[in-house]
Parts: C-alpha cells; structure tokens; sequence
C-alpha cells in the first residue's frame, strides 16, 4: 500500500484529503507544522507527499528544496498563489506537479494515481529496458551488464539522475548531491562531471545518447 504524507495547516481540508486518499487505497499520514516535515521524511520516507505552500513554522518552496537534496519522493504542491512566477519557482526546486485551491479532493486523488504511476513506469524502464543497475552498497553501476568505471562524484550523478528518469535537474540541485564536503564549486563543475559521464555511457551503450541537456536549466536521463 503507497503512503502519502499530507503536509497541509487546514485541518478540515487534511483531514477531508486523507479520507478520499484512504478509500482510494492509500495510507496516509498528516502534518500541520512546516518544521516536522524534514525529521518525519527522514525517518519513514513516503511514497508521495502532497506540500502546501503556505506553511506554519517553515514555507513549502524551502522545504522542496531541502528535501531535493537528498530524496527524490514525488511532491505535489499545493498552494492558493497561482501566479506563474511561484509555479516555475516550485518546477525549479523539483516539484513534480501543482494543484491549485480551490480543488476536488477526486482532482487530487487523480493527481496523485498518476504520478505514482509514472513514477513507478520509469523505475521499472530504468531497471528493465535500459539495464542499468546502481549497486549503492558497492558504489557501482552497471549498464547492460558491463561494469562503468565511475568515480564517485560521477556515480552520485547518475544515481541522482537515474532516480527520477525523464524530470529535468537543475545544476544547483545537482550540485547539492555531488559533494558530501560541502566544498565551494561552480555549477559548471556539473557540466564537466556529465561530460565524463556520458563518455562512460557512451562507452557501454553507444547507439543512443541517455543524458540530455535541457537548455538554461539542467540535465535529465532520458529512458
């Protein structure tokens, strides 16, 4: 059974989303308080999260970002600004969709089937067709059988990329994953690394070109 963390300040609406999400099947747990978000994902990490924007205690947009670097659950915002610049503000911190109040808890329900099944569709393409194995215990990578000789900032990147097929990175997001020292680097530094990388690609799987670049924005691995 998917679980869905709610993080929405509106009782009666959190309460009214769980109820609708439970007789789809989903088991659902709620939060009201923006500063419980990050200790709860760590100790049980969701199979989705729908975040509202406006938050007590901590703002959604600078918990998508936070959770970005280091989780690539699915998140569906939920917010009542519908200006453009907070959409494209929430697509770049790695929102996966945006449901607008006021809304149809079925509208959500919707939502939520989809992207869990998207989600679920690119994992298993990632696996099964185009055959590459991350082994994070060994911190290796195998694609079609044959072992890529990574280094360790290179195996992180593919790790992160291949962890949501198809969703575009940003270079900054990137470069959240690629150092654990915290050290101080461009966001051209992550351009050098996928020149690397996709030479090592290249190398296993020489009929098409997995990593793409998405102009002005970032990377993503393509299935």
């Amino acid at each position: 059974m998917a679980s869905i963390l709610i993080v929405e300040d509106e009782p009666k609406l959190a309460a009214l989303l769980a109820d609708y999400l439970a007789a789809a099947g989903f088991e659902t747990r709620w939060l009201a308080d923006g500063r419980e978000v990050m200790p709860a994902v760590k100790a049980a990490t969701p199979d989705l999260i729908l975040l509202d924007l406006m938050l007590p205690g901590r703002d959604g947009l600078e918990l998508c970002r936070e959770l970005r670097a280091f989780t690539e659950v699915p998140i569906v915002m939920i917010t009542a600004r519908v200006e453009e610049i907070d959409r494209l503000l929430g697509l770049e911190l790695g929102a996966d969709d945006y449901i607008c109040k006021p809304f149809s808890p079925r509208e959500v329900v919707a939502h939520v089937k989809a992207i869990l099944r998207r989600t679920r569709r690119a994992a298993g393409k990632a696996a099964d067709e185009l055959g590459l194995v991350i082994d994070e215990a060994q911190y290796r990578a195998t694609l079609h059988g044959q072992v890529l000789d990574l280094t360790p900032v290179e195996f992180r990147l593919l790790r992160a990329l291949a962890a949501a097929p198809g969703r575009v990175f940003p270079r900054d997001r990137l470069l959240d994953k690629l150092y654990t020292d915290h050290r101080v680097v461009t966001d051209r530094t992550v351009d050098s690394h996928i020149k690397n990388l996709r030479r090592k690609l290249a190398q296993a799987c020489p009929e098409r070109e997995l990593i793409h670049s998405v102009y002005g924005v970032g990377y993503k691995l393509e299935l």
